[in-house]
C-alpha cells in the first residue's frame, strides 16, 4: 500500500530512481555514481513557428498552443544599454520605464494601468546591455484589443514629463544605494577591468548621466530600438494563425521602415588588462571575489565542448569548484564559474566566490588554481564528459517545454541572425564532443594568466596581501555627489 503522505510526484521519482538500481534491488553489490547508465533519449523535435516577413521589413513568428484560453506577443529589439549615447548612460532604462508608464499619445500610463487591470492583461518592457524586450499578455478573447493598445505603446510613446522625474528619482535612488552590496560592485566593475572604461559596456549610470537625459533623448531611443526592420515579433498561445497574422498586419503593417545603418559595434577591448581591483568594504564581515576575462560567442567552433567544460567546472553539486573548493578546503560559502558566451559578441569567463576575510588569499589562489588544474594537471577524465553529456542532454527538455520558450528562442536566433535550426543541432553538437576536445577548449578559453582579480571586502585580518596576485588598484565606491545644478 502506498502511505497517503507519499504525493504522486515524490512516487513517480521513487519509481525512476528504483528503475535505475536493478543490482540493490535484487541483493547484488550496491552501485556507485559512476556505474550509473543512461538510457538513450528518444527522439524530440522542437515545434516549428510559422515565420512571416511584413512589407515594411518586420518578423513575425506565430506559434499556436490551444492548451489555455491565453496569448502572448513578444518584440525584441536592438535597444540595449550600451546603445546608450555617451554621457547619458541609463537612457535605455529609463526609456522601458517610460515606455510602459509614460502613457501613449491616446492613453495616459494611468488610464493604461487601468485599462490592463480591468482585464487582467499585463504589458512590460525591459531592457539588457544588448537587447530591449517588450511583452504582452492576455486571455485570448482580449487580444485583439490588448495586441492594438500594445503597438501603440511601441510606437506612439508619450514619455510623460512627470512620469519621467519619477522614473528619474527612482533611478537616482538606485545609484545612491549602488555600493551597499558586494556584488553590485563586482558586476559593475568586472565590465571596466575587461572591457575597458571607455566600452559602451563598461557605462553606469551616474547621477550626472540621469541627471542629462531629456525626454527627446527616449524619443530618439524609441526611435533607433523599435523599427520594423530592425526587431522580431513573436505570438504564441490559444489563436488561429491566419486570425492573428491578420491583426498583426493591421497594429503594425503601415509602419514604415526605419533609416537604415549599421548598428554601433559591441566594442569591447581584446587585450587583457591584469591585475587586481580592490573595493574597501570595511562594512562587510566576509570578502568577495570575482576573477573575469572575455569568453566565446555562441557560433564558436568550441561552444559544444565549452558547454561540457561548463557542466564540469561549475554545473552541479558535484562539480569542481563546489566539491574542492568549498566541500573539501572549506573555503567558501559560495562558489561558480564558467565560460560564457553570447550571441554577437564574446561573453564573460569569470569564476566567483565568497569566504572568510581570514581566508581571501586562499579563496583566490584555490580558484586559480582550479582554473590552471583543469588544464593541465588534472584535465576533464573521460566519464566526467559523459556524466556532464548525459546531464546536458537530459536537461535539455526543460528549455522547451512549453511552447513560448520555443518562441522566444527563436526570436532570439531571428534577432541575432543565427540559423532558426541552430538549436536543433545542439544535442548532436554535444554527443559529438569528445574528452579531448574538452580539454583543449579548457586551454584555449581558460586563461588564469588573464583574468582580472576584484575583490570587495575589508582589508583587516586577510591571511594573504592581494599584492601577491598582481599589482593592486583600489576602486572609488564613495558615495555618489549630487550635481549643482
Amino acid at each position: 500500500m502506498i502511505h497517503r503522505a507519499l504525493r504522486p510526484a515524490a512516487f513517480l521519482a521513487a519509481l525512476s530512481v528504483a528503475a535505475l538500481l536493478p543490482a540493490a534491488a535484487s541483493g547484488q553489490a550496491d552501485l556507485e555514481p559512476a556505474d550509473l547508465r543512461y538510457p538513450s533519449l528518444p527522439a524530440f523535435e522542437l515545434p516549428k513557428p510559422q515565420r512571416v516577413v511584413l512589407g515594411n521589413g518586420l518578423v513575425v513568428m506565430l506559434l499556436e498552443d490551444h492548451e489555455l484560453p491565453l496569448v502572448e506577443v513578444t518584440a525584441l529589439a536592438h535597444g540595449g544599454s550600451r546603445f546608450d549615447p555617451l554621457g547619458k548612460a541609463g537612457t535605455a532604462k529609463l526609456g522601458a520605464n517610460l515606455l510602459r508608464s509614460g502613457g501613449t499619445e491616446t492613453m495616459t500610463g494611468d488610464q493604461l494601468d487601468d485599462w490592463l487591470e480591468s482585464r487582467a492583461a499585463a504589458v512590460e518592457i525591459t531592457v539588457d546591455s544588448d537587447m530591449a524586450r517588450a511583452s504582452a499578455s492576455s486571455l485570448a478573447p482580449d487580444f485583439p484589443d490588448l495586441l492594438r493598445v500594445f503597438a501603440d505603446v511601441l510606437r506612439h510613446p508619450a514619455f510623460d514629463a512627470g512620469k519621467l522625474d519619477i522614473a528619474r528619482n527612482q533611478a537616482i535612488a538606485a545609484v545612491a544605494r549602488q555600493n551597499d552590496e558586494a556584488d553590485t560592485i563586482l558586476l559593475r566593475e568586472i565590465k571596466k577591468a575587461v572591457c575597458g572604461p571607455d566600452s559602451p559596456f563598461s557605462h553606469s549610470e551616474t547621477l550626472d548621466t540621469l541627471g542629462a537625459i531629456r525626454r527627446d533623448d527616449l524619443l530618439a531611443w524609441q526611435r533607433q530600438a523599435f523599427q520594423p526592420d530592425r526587431m522580431v515579433l513573436g505570438l504564441v498561445g490559444d489563436f488561429r494563425s491566419a486570425d492573428a497574422l491578420a491583426l498583426v498586419r493591421k497594429a503594425f503593417g503601415d509602419w514604415r521602415r526605419g533609416p537604415g545603418g549599421a548598428l554601433p559595434a559591441a566594442a569591447c577591448r581584446t587585450k587583457p588588462s591584469p591585475g587586481v581591483y580592490w573595493a574597501d568594504k570595511e562594512n562587510l564581515a566576509q570578502t568577495t571575489v570575482l576573477l573575469g576575462h572575455l569568453g566565446l560567442r555562441k557560433d564558436d567552433p568550441d561552444f559544444y565542448a565549452v558547454e561540457i567544460l561548463n557542466y564540469i567546472l561549475g554545473g552541479s553539486l558535484t562539480s569542481r569548484l563546489v566539491s574542492h573548493i568549498r566541500t573539501q578546503k572549506g573555503l567558501a560559502y559560495s562558489v561558480s564559474g564558467r565560460v560564457g558566451s553570447d550571441w554577437e559578441h564574446p561573453g564573460l569567463v569569470y569564476f566567483y566566490l565568497s569566504t572568510k576575510t581570514q581566508t581571501t588569499g586562499a579563496g583566490i589562489q584555490a580558484l586559480l588554481d582550479e582554473a590552471r588544474a583543469i588544464q593541465t594537471v588534472q584535465p576533464p577524465t573521460a566519464n566526467e564528459v559523459e556524466n556532464a553529456r548525459q546531464s546536458l542532454l537530459s536537461s535539455f527538455i526543460f528549455n522547451a517545454d512549453v511552447p513560448r520558450k520555443v518562441l522566444t528562442q527563436q526570436l532570439t536566433l531571428a534577432l541575432y541572425g543565427y540559423p532558426l535550426d541552430w538549436l536543433s543541432h545542439y544535442r548532436a553538437g554535444l554527443e559529438a564532443v569528445t574528452a579531448a576536445q574538452v580539454r583543449e577548449a579548457a586551454v584555449r578559453h581558460l586563461r588564469p594568466g588573464d583574468f582580472a582579480i576584484l575583490v570587495a571586502g575589508p582589508a583587516a585580518g586577510r591571511d594573504r596581501p592581494l599584492t601577491d596576485f598582481g599589482q593592486v588598484t583600489k576602486l572609488d565606491i564613495a558615495p555618489p555627489v549630487q550635481p549643482q545644478k
